[in-house]
């Protein structure tokens, strides 16, 4: 017992010595604190260097910036979808994938499976709580929520969906719902201020701003030429979103982006709203989109050609049995007027057809042999085989070439020659850290001072100008097929990043 108290008092005295060793340095300075106990003097500003009268206007920009934001935001939703994937028990699981790959795991007794899951954006566009987003945001999915600006979630049922255009259409029950209205993307000029709202990242209600950068490039063979671009930052988790006018109306849903790093660089990607609201309408009154077609194969007006103008749309071939033939067109024709309204280039064209009800007479106004003529068609719906009428070269002859030049000269030219591919194995898919959804072709190696640094070995190429490339052969085919003269865009994912890159000729 007595050695039981001689212990407690020894613990106690190491306890009281190491008390007062720690309040002796901590008044001494030991601690690297303060010596003295007396207060900084110190005095913060009372009234702002600007005086607001003489910044009146960008107060009164913030007050319209912040109405405009918060009337759009309850419209604007987080998609949140999920897939289960199976993965045979040999391949194994990735730690690395499984902890960070925003994924989680569980078992059978025969295999493995993930739940992948991803994000993207939509806004809401009817009372009845339809959303659009893009397809690729929904494709081939299991589950779909969305995530209401209020944190509500509910769950979203697809009602139609298309590749080509890259919309889907979604439906949620909620008798509370904000639709925003649809605007004339026509009316929309480059230069005119707009908002990009999403879920980049997973961060909702995200907004950037920044203006309309380019709209309609008639002279582009891809399908950039038919997108709003925008300096508004878009991010991966944007797709789907809305890009809203100083109205609070979407003039166009945000889908691509051009980068060499996966993330914003300034150059964004919107679908217009007048081709949202024509394919809208088609899936929700059929279910697919009815595209209409005028059957026609088309090339712009070229510097110097023999006609009076410059606008208008000059017809290459004519499909027998369309509605191009129906109207007797010719080659050589050049397409000024469509139901009155002038056709300035080859994608306004294309969307006046594709906003035209079918079985309905249209009068096209055309220029043949210098003189001008009118004659009338009916636009029918497109045949599933039919390959959509743009700026395409004639393969059945020569193409034009620079004075001095050979064609093998001509061949080696287009950028596709200088990069190497080979098949994509699920091996080799799993040792890249690729999604389980990628298809397309691996670049094996790039040839020196070729142009194309931003590709680099091991990156996969799914598409070439929109057509999908599953094999070694599609990405010959293709690029036997393309004019080596004008850009190529290639869509490519490096591990689990997808973003585009534009190829030029040298």
């Amino acid at each position: 017992m007595k050695n039981l108290a001689k212990f407690l008092l020894f613990v106690l005295l190491i306890s009281a010595g190491i008390s007062f060793l720690y309040n002796y340095r901590l008044k001494h300075g030991g601690l690297n604190l303060p010596s003295g106990r007396t207060p900084e003097k110190y005095t913060l500003a009372s009234s702002p260097n600007v005086d607001p009268k003489q910044v009146a206007s960008l107060e009164a920009l913030n007050r319209e910036r912040r109405a405009l934001v918060g009337s759009v935001i309850p419209s604007v939703v987080a998609v949140k979808t999920s897939k289960k994937i199976l993965i045979p028990r040999e391949r194994g699981l990735d730690l690395f994938e499984f902890f960070y790959g925003n994924q989680r795991q569980f078992r059978n007794p025969n295999d493995q499976a993930m739940v992948q899951n991803s994000l993207g954006s939509g806004v809401i566009v009817t009372n009845e709580g339809h959303i659009i987003t893009n397809n690729h945001v929904v494709d081939q999915v299991d589950e779909i929520e969305v995530q209401l600006s209020d944190g509500r979630t509910k769950k979203a049922r697809l009602v139609g969906a298309d590749s080509q255009v890259d919309l889907a259409v979604l439906k949620i029950d909620d008798p509370g719902v904000k639709p925003l209205k649809l605007a004339d993307s026509d009316t929309v000029q480059a230069g005119d201020f707009v908002l990009a709202i999403g879920n980049p990242f997973g961060f909702e209600e995200t907004v950037t701003d920044g203006i309309i950068s380019s709209k309609m490039r008639p002279n582009r063979t891809d399908a950039f030429g038919d997108l709003l671009q925008t300096n508004a930052a878009i991010n991966p988790g944007n797709s789907g979103g809305p890009l809203i006018n100083l109205r609070g109306e979407v003039v166009g849903i945000n889908t691509a982006i051009i980068s060499r790093s996966g993330g914003s660089q300034g150059i964004g990607f919107a679908i217009p709203s007048n081709t949202i609201r024509t394919a809208l309408e088609s899936l929700l009154k059929q279910g697919r989109i009815i595209r209409g077609y005028l059957g026609i194969q088309t090339r712009a007006l070229q510097p110097g050609q023999n006609t009076a103008e410059t606008e208008g749309v000059t017809v290459e071939e004519v499909v027998p049995g369309s509605p191009a033939a129906q109207a007797k067109l010719q080659r050589g024709d050049v397409i000024r007027k469509f139901n009155g309204r002038d056709v300035k280039n080859i994608n306004a064209l294309r969307s006046m057809v594709a906003q035209t009800e079918l079985n309905k007479d249209v009068e096209l106004e055309i220029v043949r042999t210098g003189k001008s003529l009118s004659v009338t068609t009916q636009i029918k719906e497109q045949p599933a085989n039919y390959e959509t009428a743009g700026v395409l070269p004639r393969r059945d002859q020569p193409q034009p070439q620079a004075p001095g030049q050979s064609n093998d000269q001509e061949a080696t030219s287009s950028p596709l020659a200088s990069i190497h591919v080979g098949d994509l194995t699920p091996e080799m898919a799993h040792q890249l850290d690729l999604p389980n959804n990628v298809q397309g072709v691996v670049v094996t190696s790039v040839d020196p001072d070729s142009g194309v640094a931003e590709l680099q070995k091991g990156d996969v190429i799914e598409e070439i100008d929109q057509q999908p490339v599953a094999s070694v052969s599609d990405y010959d085919k293709i690029a036997a097929s393309l004019d080596p003269s004008q850009p190529q865009v290639l869509s490519v994912c490096r591990h689990r990043m997808r973003s585009f890159l534009v190829l030029r000729p040298r």
